[in-house]
């Protein structure tokens, strides 16, 4: 529930800045130092945290194991103590996906880490570990298959270069499959077999697609394929990755110790042998399915592509401009007409911004992003289009946004006309409740100064903000010469009152 990432410039981007990944299986933090736009690592820490496995069926977590991942959380917090905003960011995968809101543990480990925490959805963590592995790889542009087997699921991306071209998330990992398939740790063919196939149906609906996409070399990621490459190498049965062959004797060594507590192979942790089984068995799937020979183990993954993903930012290489840019063109948005109400949001934004606190630097984007967006719904229909923009943008795949962001840009878009939908806003994270009703006020004056659609200029009034009261003044004798203006504001005020906004213009 972190607020929205700061929009920064090159020269005030931070030398030192961090990444944190909240696994399903463990966590991990890298702090890195930018130097020449080269990425240098200067701290790594990891813990074991399995918070995938203290979920529970009402979408919480059991109180040991949350106390375990705020301890840890804590200790990374301590690391991280005195960064500035901007320079770190967070982010939660599956099982933070998988959490009710009101469980609150969200809140608790954002107080914990000092800083805020993003929970990305499956095919945007997909994008993030294809750029922190494309980004570690030797140059070339051929394509590639990325395989990262977490605790909770398993990200699957097909890309060329740093430019991912196909990227689903699977629900299976490590943990998830060892809690279905190995519950008391105990591993026989049978139970291989049958966890074997529980992964084939998860990948079996995308795998002709990866099929066909002709990737010519797989790479692997995270804890679990390392861990697996390391037993392979360590035993003999493979040089430089996985081949399937090697993957195939794993299989039946787990098989011949029969539990999780008895394996004995050489580079294995002891804190990975109760979920080992489990990502040998997702691996085996996905080795089958998708007719992998050998794999290369990358060192880099979801943290790295945190990081290089905000150097891209700071460089203006937002790929959320281009999500915007692109989802404009599929539905037809009027381009001209939208830009013309982001100058008006944003001019009247700069009158409000300090009186009314908006002052994060990433508010503006958000803004200007609802504007150019506002009327996306209008290619699903005329009637009521705020609520198929919103839709759209609540449960599109919006590449570089977090979950916050999308429901934030959906409030917006939903409440830029008509009733003001509070109880949508009421539904967001409290650190962004307020300030999105503030954004979402703006807009609708915006798209109400511009309701005619004329490209002539309209005269911006004087804002005026004083508490939950808001005064415009237009010119002298405007308001007289523009009478359908006032009438619509007059409505405007009404409609106002439910966001506890008195509006008043003269």
């Amino acid at each position: 529930m972190a607020a929205w990432s700061p929009q920064g410039t090159e020269s005030t981007f931070p030398e030192t800045v961090a990444a944190v990944d909240l696994g399903s299986n463990s966590f991990h933090m890298i702090v890195a130092r930018i130097a020449d736009g080269d990425l240098q690592v200067i701290d790594r820490l990891k813990e074991m945290v399995r918070l995938g496995e203290g979920l529970t069926d009402d979408e919480d977590l059991r109180p040991e194991v949350a106390n375990r991942a705020l301890a840890s959380i804590e200790r990374f917090g301590q690391r991280l103590r005195g960064m500035p905003p901007g320079s770190v960011r967070a982010v939660g995968t599956n099982t933070l996906r998988q959490l009710r809101p009101e469980s609150g543990f969200l809140e608790q480990a954002e107080l914990a880490l000092g800083h805020g925490i993003d929970v990305i959805a499956g095919r945007e963590e997909a994008r993030l570990i294809y750029l922190g592995v494309a980004k570690g790889l030797a140059a070339g542009d051929e394509r590639r298959l990325v395989v990262d087997i977490g605790g909770g699921s398993t990200e699957l991306i097909v890309g060329e270069g740093v430019t991912p071209r196909l990227r689903e998330s699977l629900q299976m990992g490590c943990v998830s499959m060892s809690r279905q398939q190995f519950p008391d740790g105990k591993i026989s063919a049978k139970r291989m077999d049958r966890a074997e196939l529980a992964g084939a149906l998860e990948v079996r609906p995308v795998r002709e697609c990866f099929r066909r996409s002709d990737w010519r070399k797989a790479v692997g990621s995270s804890g679990t394929v390392k861990a697996i490459a390391a037993v392979v190498e360590a035993q003999g049965w493979s040089t430089e990755g996985i081949s399937a062959q090697s993957l195939e004797q794993l299989r039946d060594a787990l098989i011949g110790f029969g539990k999780s507590d008895a394996i004995d192979l050489k580079g294995l942790a002891e804190e990975r042998k109760p979920v080992f089984a489990g990502g040998v068995a997702v691996l085996r799937s996905v080795f089958v399915a998708l007719g992998v020979e050998h794999m290369q183990v990358s060192d880099e993954a979801l943290r790295e592509g945190v990081i290089y993903e905000m150097m891209g930012r700071i460089r203006h290489e937002d790929v959320r401009e281009r999500t915007v840019s692109a989802l404009c063109q599929r539905f037809g948005v009027d381009e001209e007409h939208a830009e013309r109400i982001k100058v008006t949001a944003l001019t009247l934004y700069g009158q409000v911004a300090r009186p009314w606190r908006l002052t994060n630097p990433s508010y503006p984007s958000m803004l200007g992003w609802a504007a150019r967006l506002h009327e996306v719904g209008l290619t699903v229909g005329h009637s009521q289009y705020q609520k198929h923009g919103a839709y759209l943008l609540r449960n599109a795949d919006l590449s570089g946004f977090t979950r916050q962001e999308q429901s934030v840009l959906a409030a917006l878009v939903l409440g830029h006309r008509r009733k003001f939908p509070a109880q949508d806003f009421l539904t967001l994270p409290k650190p962004v409740r307020d300030c999105s009703r503030y954004l979402c006020v703006i807009l609708r004056l915006a798209v109400l100064l511009h309701r005619s659609r004329s490209p002539t200029a309209r005269p911006y009034p004087m804002v005026n903000p004083d508490g939950e009261r808001l005064t415009l003044t237009f010119p002298n004798g405007w308001l007289t010469h523009h009478p359908l203006t006032r009438l619509e504001l007059e409505q405007e005020a009404e409609r106002l009152a439910a966001a506890n906004i008195a509006l008043e213009f003269g």
